[in-house]
C-alpha cells in the first residue's frame, strides 16, 4: 500500500464524517422546525427522503464499489453520530433548567 492509498484511505474516512455531520445534523435540525410545526409530519418525512437520498448517493460514489472504502465511510459514519449526540447533549443540558421552570409554571 502506498502513500497515495493511505491518504485517499484518510480522506474517505473525511468524507464520512462529514456525511454523517450532515445526515445527523439535519435530523436535529429537523426535530427543532418540526416540533414547532403545525405539520410535523410533513417535516420528518420530507427530511428522511432528502436524507437518505443524500447519504446513499454519497456511499454510493465515495465508495467506488470498495469494500474497505465502505467500512471507512460507514465509520466515519458512526463517529459523526457520536459527535452530534454529545453536541446536542451539551447544547440542551445549557437550557435544561430554563425548560423545567417554563413546564413547571404552566398548569
Amino acid at each position: 500500500m502506498t502513500g497515495t492509498d493511505v491518504l485517499m484511505l484518510i480522506l474517505v474516512f473525511a468524507a464520512g464524517v462529514l456525511i454523517g455531520l450532515v445526515f445527523f445534523g439535519g435530523l436535529w435540525w429537523t426535530i427543532l422546525r418540526g416540533i414547532g410545526s403545525p405539520r410535523p409530519a410533513l417535516w420528518f418525512f420530507g427530511s428522511f427522503l432528502v436524507r437518505m437520498v443524500f447519504l446513499l448517493t454519497a456511499l454510493y460514489y465515495l465508495s467506488g464499489g470498495a469494500w474497505i472504502r465502505l467500512i471507512l465511510l460507514g465509520s466515519g459514519i458512526l463517529l459523526a453520530r457520536s459527535l452530534v449526540l454529545r453536541w446536542t447533549n451539551f447544547l440542551g443540558k445549557k437550557s435544561l433548567p430554563e425548560q423545567e421552570v417554563i413546564h413547571a409554571s404552566q398548569p
